[in-house]
């Protein structure tokens, strides 16, 4: 069912505009939450350290959806690889990086609908980036290791995080970095309750995920990380997700 969902046309609409909005398609008030706005791009520009990669770093990106933050690694990353469960997000990925832009729809109420471009950002390298369909829970095992791993908002999607966190170790080269966001929204849906990590009386899932992580990684610095996903003109999602950046032993 929740496989389903992300293949759905509706879906990959919110994406596009959730990554390639402007600030007036998404958000055409006088107010509201536009420190919200521009997710996949802070991602990468507020959590990644891009002057200690090596020029000929490796970045991936799981979990890439739309693939704008894949294209804001290949600002500072020579060879980055995209990678999400969701079909018709990488076919729209792939447009966008082949084609340089990507027309489609994005609603306004009920069958209303409003015309925008998707745009691949200025200055991007696109023969630096592929993007692939595939499953967090069984990546190749000839994928090698990385300098950088981003995987945003995927964590509390995934039927089983403690073993996808299990492989990170073997992603991320020894000083690269691992970016994480998660707002810990679990839902039964997606994750069984006796996988979630932390989320119950007394265990909050922000320490829970520490404690996993630290034997393999330090916690480098964390932040608030807002966004906003539209739905319609007069709809929306807010959430915070908990920013990190985590470096390898």
């Amino acid at each position: 069912m929740a496989a389903n969902l992300y293949e759905s046309d509706r879906l990959v609409r919110e994406y596009l505009l959730f990554h390639y909005g402007s600030a007036d398609e998404i958000l055409p008030w006088s107010g509201g939450p536009r420190e919200a706005l521009g997710f996949a791009v802070r991602c990468v520009g507020e959590l990644l350290v891009a002057s200690v990669l090596p020029g000929s770093a490796r970045a991936l990106d799981l979990g890439c959806a739309v693939g704008r933050s894949t294209f804001e690694l290949a600002r500072h990353c020579r060879e980055v690889t995209g990678i999400d469960y969701s079909r018709a997000f990488i076919g729209a990925a792939e447009k966008i990086r082949e084609h340089g832009s990507l027309d489609y729809e994005y609603t306004v109420e009920g069958e209303r609908t409003a015309r925008a471009t998707a745009v691949m950002p200025p200055g991007v390298d696109a023969s630096r980036i592929t993007f692939e369909t595939g499953d967090a829970m069984a990546l190749p095992d000839n994928l090698g290791a990385f300098d950088v791993v981003l995987a945003a908002n995927l964590l509390c999607r995934l039927p089983d995080p403690h073993e996808f966190l299990a492989r990170l170790p073997s992603l991320v080269r020894p000083g690269g970095q691992l970016l994480l966001t998660t707002p810990f929204t679990w839902l039964e849906e997606y994750t069984p309750r006796d996988a979630w990590i932390g989320g119950r009386a007394g265990d909050s899932s922000a320490a829970a995920l520490r404690k996993l992580l630290s034997p393999h990684f330090e916690l480098q610095m964390e932040k608030e990380l807002p966004f906003l996903i539209r739905e319609h003109a007069r709809k929306y999602q807010w959430s915070v997700a908990w920013g990190t950046r985590w470096i390898r032993k």
